[in-house]
């Protein structure tokens, strides 16, 4: 696989981005009845890595916080943590409230604690705003 600068960051990333809103389960998600389980979506991600993709998108509210969970345990499984670049976003609301969604501060450390949780990594490479 040949790698390319992500703009100005100087991370090497895949040219192909695996996105990873249709990995969790559709149950209680109305935006996305046709959500991966687990199982499927582990195999995709596997393949993936084994064809040399290091670039993997998702979002705090793909699949209810599901797909980043999906993400975090397979990547942890099949991955070294360095060697892989993982985006997720922040935006969309996640619990009631005034402050359970949007672009505040107080929503944006919020859900990046709880997004580093789901991934089970102590940092993100690309922290998007997904609007």
């Amino acid at each position: 696989m040949n790698y390319v600068k992500l703009g100005n960051t100087g991370l090497d990333v895949s040219p192909i981005c695996l996105g990873c809103m249709s990995f969790g389960s559709a149950e209680g998600w109305v935006h996305n009845p046709w959500a991966l389980e687990e199982k499927a979506s582990r195999t995709l991600i596997k393949r993936a890595l084994d064809l040399g993709i290091n670039f993997f998108d998702t979002a705090n509210v793909y699949a209810l916080g599901r797909s980043e969970e999906i993400l975090g345990r397979a990547l942890n499984d099949f991955a070294n943590r360095d060697e892989v670049v993982i985006a997720t976003k922040v935006f969309s609301p996640m619990r009631p409230g005034p402050n359970g969604g949007g672009l505040s501060r107080k929503n944006i450390m919020a859900e990046i604690d709880h997004s580093l949780r789901r991934l089970n990594t102590d940092y993100v490479d690309l922290y998007i705003t997904h609007r």
